[in-house]
């Protein structure tokens, strides 16, 4: 077999320790996603128990984020001591966000912990309170109020936010990010990205696999050169040969491409190349026609109107978008498989593939520098490598028109807008966990309506369903009492209509939520924060790095059923 098409470059001398340090996580997201988790100041607004958030904050320190900030005015308590391992005896009666950046810096050297234990109520009045941090992230409980006014921020200045919940056996996170969130290194599972354009292979590749394909039709081949013909030679050598016996056509549809594929095992010479074609056939005989949520992407306002403000991914995106328009295909991506095949005919095979590639992303660079100067920006505004990656992953790029957190108000009905039809359309699949948010929902809406006498904040004057010494059941039917009524709203807003039985076990199952988030009285289980950090501090690193396709924009879990959901809301 040759060697794989994905060959690491010679190392230029010994690792750094960095290098071996890290290196799990460089192959992950390499050394541009590295750099950018190293930039990143993240702020954590800590509230409630707060144990969650410290453990997401923990799952950033160890891979080397730049800097974070927990903004907490709580002091550690006993209960802290039980739950937080971020916590030490000697923490006992001091600022718990102190004791803990202090501990999680222990972590990881490299990383700078800050403080702040201003009351957050008044923290946030500052005109520019969150803007020197790049991401957000907010713990409930926190009065309503004061997180429209942290959204207020993110939105002003762009920054991507994170507000969660961890109560007993449930948890669950939502993200605003800002309005345009595109992401160009989305790491596709590589069985999705071979792209190989056989139905309309550039003259190069024609004429190479003719060069193979010499003597076979007239059994003049040796049989060692047989057994060697790489497979995507073999499929245009009989791709010409069906093309003569249709009219110039391909095979399009699954009949033809299965009379295709026997036409090719008709030539079998029970060698392993032949088996490779034939298992090619239903994968690689298709146009290059790019999926629909990347031609939306092309087609969008942003990048056919650009102007001076527009960021460099909206000028490669117009750039494509002029080449697809022109060449009905998107750049070619220039890797190839693995297949058998004699070691040199496989270089050369690469090397056809990578120079097309590199031919395509140059056509790509000189439009987009056309549009540097149209549009009176600085020479190289956008970088060339910028350019060559996008041209790579083109067919797989992705973007996130982010969404605003909902956020309860007292007194007002709770509206899920645009998403009501499909929120309430989840109401009746048995599978989905909507019931778990619906029942978060009525719990910062009983939070943002009960207040304890002593005002202080980090969420020690809100009043915690199910929390204290106060009738559990009293709580309980005021909590279920708002769910069901956000459930009623949402069947009036959806304009929707569901019949009883199913309706009441819609809301028996809702209750039951309520139920179970009111026994834990606010607090946190540490194995379920634990899982809830990770869980957040992966979608973290996926905002931070660009790289992956980070939820959109709610994720429940409920670790009675160890059960997770993502969904749009």
């Amino acid at each position: 077999m040759a060697a794989p098409a994905e060959v690491p470059p010679p190392l230029q001398g010994i690792p750094t320790a960095k290098e071996k340090k890290y290196d799990r996580q460089l192959r992950l997201w390499g050394i541009n996603g590295q750099v950018a988790l190293e930039s990143t100041h993240i702020v954590l607004i800590n509230n409630g128990p707060g144990v969650t958030g410290v453990e997401t904050l923990k799952n950033l320190v160890l891979p080397n984020v730049g800097e974070f900030t927990i903004i907490d005015s709580a002091i550690v308590s006993e209960a802290d001591l039980g739950v937080n391992f971020f916590l030490e005896d000697a923490s006992l009666g001091k600022f718990r966000a102190v004791e803990a950046a202090r501990l999680l810096e222990e972590l990881n050297p490299g990383v700078k912990g800050h403080a702040v234990t201003e009351l957050l109520e008044t923290l946030i009045t500052q005109e520019k309170a969150l803007a020197d941090y790049n991401l957000i992230i907010v713990a409930a409980p926190i009065d309503p109020a004061i997180l429209a006014k942290i959204q207020a921020h993110s939105q002003q200045y762009r920054i991507p936010t994170f507000y969660l919940h961890s109560v007993g056996f449930f948890s669950s996170f939502s993200v605003y990010l800002p309005p345009t969130f595109p992401i160009v290194e989305t790491h596709p599972d590589p069985t999705s990205t071979t792209d190989l354009r056989l139905l309309k292979p550039w003259p190069a590749l024609s004429a190479f696999a003719k060069e193979k394909l010499k003597g076979l039709e007239e059994g003049t081949m040796a049989a060692h050169d047989k057994a060697h013909i790489p497979w995507l030679c073999l499929l245009l050598h009989y791709l010409e040969k069906w093309k003569q016996a249709h009219d110039g056509n391909v095979p399009e549809a699954f009949k033809e491409k299965t009379a295709f594929r026997d036409t090719v095992r008709a030539g079998d010479y029970n060698e392993e190349n032949f088996d490779e074609a034939c298992a090619a056939v239903l994968k690689s005989l298709n146009p290059p026609t790019p999926p629909s949520d990347v031609r939306d992407i092309l087609s969008a306002p942003e990048t056919q109107n650009l102007d001076k403000s527009s960021a460099p991914f909206w000028l490669i995106a117009n750039a494509i978008s002029k080449f697809y328009q022109e060449h009905g295909q998107l750049p070619l991506p220039g890797a190839v498989p693995d297949m058998k095949a004699v070691s040199a005919d496989y270089i050369i095979l690469q090397n056809i593939y990578k120079t097309k590639a590199r031919q395509d992303s140059a056509e790509v660079l000189a439009t987009v520098r056309e549009l540097e100067k149209q549009l009176g920006r600085p020479q190289n505004f956008v970088q060339d490598a910028e350019v060559e990656n996008f041209c790579k992953g083109a067919a797989h790029i992705h973007l996130v028109r982010g969404r605003s957190i909902q956020i309860v108000e007292a007194g007002k009905a709770i509206q899920f807008g645009d998403r009501a039809k499909a929120i309430a359309k989840e109401l009746t699949n048995d599978e989905s966990l909507i019931g778990l948010h619906i029942a978060f929902l009525a719990w910062d809406e009983f939070v943002a309506t009960h207040h304890t006498s002593s005002q202080v904040a980090g969420g020690q004057g809100l009043k915690v369903p199910g929390s204290g010494t106060d009738d559990f059941e009293a709580d309980a039917e005021k909590m279920t009492g708002i769910a069901h009524k956000i459930v009623d709203n949402l069947i009036k807003e959806a304009e929707t209509f569901v019949e009883d039985p199913e309706y009441s076990q819609i809301k028996e199952k809702i209750a039951k939520f309520c139920t179970e988030i009111l026994r834990a009285g606010g607090g946190e289980l540490h194995n379920i924060a634990s899982l809830t950090g990770g869980l957040l501090a992966q979608e973290v690193i996926k905002v931070i790095t660009r790289q992956y396709v980070p939820i959109d924009n709610t994720c429940l879990f409920d670790g009675v059923a160890s059960r997770t959901r993502v969904l749009r809301i």
